[in-house]
């Protein structure tokens, strides 16, 4: 990334047993972290990078300042009000959300102030999310007479219809216990746990070999958007391929040796 892109997404490595998390922090605090046109291309650099690093297990989406994403920077998008600005900005979010999707690695959303509009798109986008017990989240374009059409893919696809049409049309907020029991977000803690608790979530996965987790979340995506029976084909051929690997040849025969699994053989 360029000088500029680090500035606006800034990415960190762990350390030790956390040495295959990758971190990276939006870092617009004054403007609570607003997607600008730069932001966006900086964190899609970012993706794209850590994707096609094999020493990256985990990437962690987290954020600086008060706020974890306000969504879209409204005052850029009304300096240039064209239908073809707007596709194209819409298009290169669109880009960011399905690279977080399709790249081998788990995304984590580590949430610890608000997710509104394209932010919380961004939480509901990420493979899990953590969220200290003060996050809120709301799709509140609607407010400004904007329905959020695009966060609202995403939402849909982790809340119920109903659960995910009236956040959309109220744009009311939700508190984190409230996003957790309807599926926005696996874990909720108070924000003194939440580093602790993202770090136990990535060292769960860091325990795991790296080829079953990339092929079994390119399958998991791969299904849900398939019927029930081509989906059932192509979860049996990924599992067949998976047995074929050394990874797993080494996991069950340790399971039947009743040992812990070797994964530095595999």
């Amino acid at each position: 990334m360029s000088a500029t892109d680090e500035s606006l997404v800034f990415a960190t490595r762990g350390e030790g047993d956390l040495a295959g998390v990758v971190t990276l922090t939006l870092n617009r605090p004054r403007q609570f972290n607003a997607l600008s046109e730069a932001m966006l291309d900086a964190l899609q650099h970012a993706l794209d990078a850590i994707a096609n690093d094999a020493s990256a297990r985990v990437v962690v989406l987290a954020a600086a300042g008060a706020a974890f994403c306000a969504g879209h920077d409204l005052k850029e998008m009304r300096a240039e009000p064209s239908l073809d600005y707007y596709r194209r900005l819409f298009n290169q979010c669109t880009r960011v959300m399905m690279t977080m999707q399709r790249m081998p690695q788990p995304v984590i959303a580590r949430v610890h102030g608000i997710a509104t509009a394209a932010g919380c798109q961004l939480v509901a986008m990420c493979d899990l999310a953590v969220a200290a017990s003060a996050a809120r989240f709301a799709v509140s374009g609607i407010n400004v007479g904007l329905f959020c059409a695009t966060p609202g893919v995403a939402l849909s696809r982790n809340l119920s219809r109903k659960q995910a049409m009236e956040m959309l049309l109220t744009g009311d907020f939700i508190d984190a216990e409230t996003a957790r029991e309807r599926g926005l977000v696996n874990r909720v803690v108070p924000m003194e746990r939440l580093d602790a608790e993202v770090a136990a979530l990535c060292a769960s996965i860091l325990a795991k070999p790296a080829a079953a987790v990339a092929a079994g979340k390119g399958l998991f995506y791969r299904q849900l958007e398939t019927g029930i029976e081509a989906a059932y084909q192509m979860a049996g051929q990924t599992m067949a391929c998976n047995m074929m690997d050394d990874c797993a040849l080494e996991g069950v025969q340790a399971f039947i040796e009743k040992r812990a699994p070797d994964w530095a053989k595999s």
